[in-house]
C-alpha cells in the first residue's frame, strides 16, 4: 500500500509495534504550509516483509490529508465559501493570489490558462479560484467582488492588493510586488 502525505524535513513517525495491513503509521501534526522545506514523501508498507520505507521526492507537491483543506503548490486549487479562509489560514505567511471569476465570463476565460502558468512559475505562492456562483455569493460579497475576473492578493490573512479585469501583467507586477515585501 503507497501512501503520499506532507511532512516537515524532521518528521517523527507514529506506529504500531507491528507492521501490518491494519497498522497505524501517521507523521506528527503540524501545518504542512508554515514550512517551505515540505517534501513528498512516499510512505509503502509490505505485509510480507513487514518493512516500512521512506523516499524523499525533489518537489512540494502533496499535502497531509487529515490536515483540512489542501492546495498542491504547483497548480490551481478550486475553493469555495468553506473552504476559503481555512487554506488562506493555513498558508501562514506565503502570499495568496485569488482569482474571483464566473462560468460566463469572456476575459475569465482568457486569463485561466496564464492563471494556471503562473501557479508553475511562482512555487512560493498559493494559488486559489473562486466561481462567484450563487453558493459562493457571501464570500465574493465579504471579499468586496464588484466585477470578474477580480484578483485579490492576500498575505498574512489579509487582502493586500486587488487587480480587477484581465490585465496579466499588472497581476505579475502586484504578485511580485507582494512577494518581496
Amino acid at each position: 500500500m503507497a501512501l503520499n502525505v506532507c511532512v516537515s524535513p524532521n518528521p517523527k513517525w507514529v506506529a504500531s509495534s507491528s507492521l501490518d495491513s491494519g497498522s497505524s503509521l501517521r507523521p506528527s501534526l503540524g501545518s504542512c504550509f508554515g514550512n517551505s522545506n515540505i517534501a513528498n514523501v512516499n510512505l509503502n508498507l509490505s505485509t510480507r516483509t513487514r518493512s516500512l520505507s521512506l523516499r524523499r521526492s525533489v518537489g512540494v507537491r502533496s499535502s497531509l490529508e487529515t490536515a483540512g483543506p489542501t492546495v498542491t503548490v504547483g497548480q490551481v486549487t478550486e475553493v469555495n465559501k468553506d473552504t476559503f479562509w481555512p487554506i488562506v489560514k493555513a498558508a501562514g505567511d506565503k502570499t495568496v493570489v485569488l482569482d474571483m471569476y464566473t462560468q460566463w465570463c469572456g476575459p475569465c476565460k482568457v486569463m485561466a490558462p496564464k492563471f494556471q502558468e503562473l501557479s508553475k512559475k511562482y512555487e512560493d505562492v498559493v494559488f486559489l479560484k473562486l466561481d462567484c456562483n450563487q453558493d459562493n455569493r457571501p464570500l465574493a460579497k465579504e471579499l468586496g467582488i464588484k466585477v470578474v475576473p477580480t484578483f485579490k492578493i492576500l498575505k498574512d490573512n489579509k487582502v493586500v492588493k486587488e487587480v480587477t479585469g484581465a490585465k496579466f501583467d499588472d497581476l505579475v507586477a502586484a504578485i511580485d510586488n507582494v512577494r518581496l515585501s
